[in-house]
């Protein structure tokens, strides 16, 4: 068994297409193909239920799939650490990011991360800080920047502190409170609100600080989306409480400090256990490229 046999698999059980997969692995399709089926003659298994319109694994595939998953990156790993140990890295560096980051210049870090290290391969995905710790813990993420309440401290993880920051009011223009200079939870309450879902960690700090606070809200809108909540505070539907900065300077939007507003905490997290060398150096990278911790 081969790993580029292991490749093959991955990306046609991704794409569900041989075509691309052979388009995504830069080969053609003819030797992708001819390298499954050896690969099955050896395990004396069909990995594919396959017709010329529909690519599905079978049962035995899809139990084959995790394992090979595990060893082409321990493979993959043990080149990077190889590489590093001659100054060089190489490998694939996973990252997460949060929808609203604001604390660290995101695309600045990874364009000079790529220029340090142009052999490492840069994965990039989007989700909820809650599903990063995991999946950097499991080892299927190197690095990623979390937003936490202020209570909660990454878990699993290591981790520093990049920015502190107390989210403002997002109303819109003409609101009956957008002329004033400064709010309290408490002025808010008969408001209806878009925010995170339930439990999200997006949300827990706003949740905290209202119970704090004493002062109950209705969160008529859950969303996922930062635009998605600018759209609907835009239409007069729903107000919001987010970062200033993810905000900024938008028409029919008007931002508002809170003074027992919601105090949010951005995090750099990476693997306490066995943090791969691309993961250690762009941690190092994002030094340079992180905002100055503050609390508004």
């Amino acid at each position: 068994m081969e790993l580029q046999q292991l490749r093959y698999v991955l990306a046609v059980a991704e794409t569900r297409n041989f075509t691309r997969a052979a388009e995504r692995c830069f080969v053609v399709q003819s030797a992708l193909s001819h390298q499954i089926k050896a690969l099955e003659g050896e395990l004396g298994l069909q990995l594919f239920a396959r017709t010329s319109r529909r690519v599905e694994l079978t049962e035995a595939g899809a139990a084959f799939l995790p394992a090979a998953r595990a060893a082409l990156e321990a493979a993959e790993r043990a080149v990077a650490e190889a590489s590093a140990a001659t100054g060089r890295l190489r490998g694939t560096l996973r990252i997460g990011a949060i929808p609203t980051v604001t604390a660290l210049d995101l695309p600045a870090a990874l364009g000079a991360f790529r220029d340090a290290h142009p052999e490492v391969r840069i994965s990039l995905r989007g989700g909820g800080s809650d599903e990063f710790m995991e999946q950097i813990a499991a080892g299927t993420l190197d690095v990623a920047v979390l937003g936490l309440s202020e209570s909660v401290h990454p878990n699993r993880v290591d981790s520093r502190v990049l920015a502190r920051e107390r989210l403002v009011a997002v109303l819109p223009a003409g609101h009956r409170l957008a002329a004033r200079r400064r709010l309290h939870l408490r002025d808010l309450a008969e408001e209806a609100f878009v925010d995170f879902p339930a439990g999200a960690p997006g949300r827990v700090p706003s949740d905290a600080a209202f119970a704090k606070a004493g002062v109950a809200r209705e969160v008529v809108f859950e969303a996922a989306g930062v635009e998605l909540f600018l759209g609907l505070v835009r239409e007069r539907l729903a107000i919001a409480l987010l970062s200033d900065a993810v905000v900024g300077d938008r028409s029919g939007l008007v931002t508002i400090p809170v003074a027992d507003g919601p105090l949010r905490v951005q995090h750099l997290a990476w693997s306490e256990f066995n943090p791969s060398p691309a993961a250690l150096a762009f941690v190092d990278v994002a030094r340079g490229h992180a905002l100055a911790e503050t609390v508004s």
